[in-house]
């Protein structure tokens, strides 16, 4: 049974999440999921993408300009078997629009409040990597 060495390479993978999206590092950032990611983000109002390459492609298309900040808190894991892992993570982002994207499309930027629900597996090279990621807002703060 996967126990508290697991436990933390899953928190670190999340972690990792954050801080390369942050810093639009999106070749590493590429490299915290599997192949055949689900990223789905139609419960906060946004899409649902199979697939890592186009996932990254459209998020980094949406936020490149951005300036964004990530942060998960209470990580609620549980390991299905020694190999997959279901983990729910509390979640606040807030992303600021470039000048550029605010005068295109009148959006400021937004502060949200949820949750992520993810499925994470380990790979051939021992890491763990996200295959699903679902996020729901609580509460959404829209600017502009």
């Amino acid at each position: 049974m996967p126990g508290f060495e697991d436990w933390k390479a899953i928190c670190e993978t999340k972690a990792r999440y954050c801080r390369l999206m942050d810093t639009k590092d999106w070749q590493a950032w590429a490299d915290v999921f599997t192949e055949d990611l689900v990223l789905d983000s139609t419960p906060a109002g946004g899409y649902r993408i199979e697939g890592r390459d186009k996932a990254i492609a459209t998020v980094r298309g949406s936020i490149e300009d951005a300036k964004t900040s990530h942060q998960v808190h209470n990580p609620e894991i549980t390991f299905d078997g020694e190999d997959a892992a279901d983990v729910i993570w509390a979640m606040q982002d807030r992303v600021e629009m470039s000048a550029e994207r605010q005068a295109a499309t009148g959006h400021i930027g937004h502060t949200g409040y949820g949750h992520y629900h993810e499925r994470y597996v380990r790979c051939p090279d021992g890491q763990w990597r996200i295959r699903e990621s679902r996020l729901s807002y609580l509460h959404f703060d829209a600017r502009g």
